[in-house]
């Protein structure tokens, strides 16, 4: 059986690749996701579909895992390195921040960001 540790690493490794099918398989068909450009939440496979065609047009993310913690709720911290550019390869963003995750029944349900310090 696959672990969320697991899991997540693996959405990781779809989403750096730019492999969006890869990385909604991983996740539940009503999946609640942040959408960071409009300062909303994206719900389901094709609005989280549309989020990142959009957001892949603009900017080239990269979002690395450097540890994953076990919050009291049940829910997965990543601690995640992100490093942004734009398309002409300007440097904007290279900082940590923290991804929480809900797994349930072997998917991501949801996500939410968090500073590196909380």
């Amino acid at each position: 059986m696959q672990t969320s540790r697991d899991l997540l690493a693996s959405a990781y490794k779809h989403f750096n690749a730019r492999d969006i099918d890869g990385v909604l398989n991983l996740m539940h068909r009503d999946v609640d996701w942040p959408n960071l450009m409009e300062n909303c939440r994206a719900h389901g496979h094709a609005e989280v579909r549309d989020y990142w065609t959009r957001q892949w047009a603009i900017f080239d993310p990269h979002v690395e895992p450097t540890d994953f913690t076990p919050e009291p709720d049940g829910r997965t911290a990543v601690h995640v390195h992100q490093v942004v550019h734009d398309l002409t390869g300007k440097l904007l963003v290279d900082q940590m921040v923290q991804h929480v995750y809900l797994v349930q029944d072997g998917l991501i349900r949801s996500m939410e960001i968090r500073d590196a310090d909380s």
